[in-house]
């Protein structure tokens, strides 16, 4: 059998149990340090006894090729994509980002300042988090960029995908499918946009930006779809979750994975599913389903999270209910959904 058959979530299946097994001979049989591990966004664990914060960490890898290309991104928008990728599995745990550890593999012909420009992005994204490079790796690479980082992080009230609840709502921090709309934008003009260098100026207008041929949009509306794909800034999580995890993959393929690991279900309301009106607006000029995208479009980074009410910050997009998936349509009518959005080995 090839992983293309297996398929993503199954090999992911096979080593949390594996590695389930391994930590209960490495205990002895007793409770060790790991107290959440393979199934959450990032693993959880005590250092010290007594002590009420507990340590977070994550991990999360690029690859050219798979996660990003070149051709459409500039060195510094990966250093900092990378960095807001793995503070996001931290959020998702309801916790805070400390410290960064970065590992880069890159071809032996590769211009020094080309990498120095990675670093920059990953810095000022650190700063951005309030978090420090505390070390790594480096070294060459034969087949392409290898990016990897790894983030320790600490909170009190860890948040798992574990804790929703029969009659929690389902909310979202904010609108979805906007990366994958700025992707779409990106492959359209063809070549990297540096939007690093109006990034923190926050200009609305920018003269010589390339736009999608025949296919004029203002920079207004192309520049946050651009932003959210190449330098995703991240809200801060949410206080009242009892179950949480970050979009990375899709609404419904994470909003699956979520309901699996409470073993719930969930409606969500078709007609609550955020959508900026930036997004909307390109979609139509492109010819894209903007509602597609936001249902399964990826790369979001929001959080998606289950907490009791329906007044618990963010966006109401659905509830939580005993069992099964179900879009509720805007005449009303539900109807069962299966998972939409991006699995690796499904499309490589």
């Amino acid at each position: 059998m090839r992983l293309r058959q297996l398929g993503e979530q199954a090999l992911l299946d096979w080593i949390r149990k594996r590695a389930g097994r391994a930590e209960l001979r490495a205990a002895g049989g007793g409770r060790g340090p790991l107290l959440a591990g393979i199934g959450d966004d990032a693993a959880v664990f005590r250092i010290g006894a007594g002590k009420r914060k507990k340590a977070l960490a994550t991990s999360d890898m690029m690859l050219e090729g798979v996660h990003f290309d070149l051709r459409l991104q500039t060195p510094y928008q990966l250093g900092f994509k990378l960095v807001s990728v793995n503070v996001s599995d931290i959020y998702a745990m309801g916790g805070w980002p400390r410290l960064a550890f970065f590992e880069i593999g890159a071809p032996s012909e590769t211009p020094v300042e080309f990498v120095k420009q990675i670093f920059e992005g990953v810095f000022d994204a650190l700063g951005l988090y309030k978090s420090q490079l505390a070390g790594g790796d480096v070294c060459a690479s034969r087949s392409g960029l290898v990016l990897n980082m790894s983030v320790i992080g600490e909170g009190e009230n860890i948040v798992r995908r574990s804790g929703a609840r029969v009659g929690d709502g389902l909310y979202v921090t904010g609108p979805l499918g906007d990366s994958a709309c700025g992707l779409a934008l990106l492959r359209e003009i063809g070549r990297p946009v540096p939007i690093e260098k109006t990034y923190k100026a926050r200009h609305t207008e920018k003269k010589g930006v390339p736009a999608p041929p025949n296919k004029p949009l203002p920079w207004d509306v192309m520049r946050p779809l651009l932003e959210r794909h190449l330098m995703p800034r991240l809200e801060r999580p949410p206080k009242k979750a009892t179950a949480m995890m970050d979009i990375s993959d899709g609404l419904l393929i994470d909003a699956i994975r979520l309901c699996k690991e409470s073993s719930v279900g969930v409606r969500i309301y078709e007609a609550s599913i955020p959508v900026s009106p930036q997004m909307r607006r390109a979609a139509q000029t492109l010819g894209i389903d903007a509602l597609a995208l936001a249902k399964a479009g990826g790369e979001d980074y929001e959080l998606l999270y289950a907490a009791p009410g329906r007044k618990a910050g963010g966006v109401l997009i659905g509830e939580i209910i005993e069992s099964g998936y179900y879009m509720a349509g805007p005449s009303g009518v539900s109807k069962r959904f299966r998972a939409g959005g991006y699995e690796h080995f499904s499309g490589i």
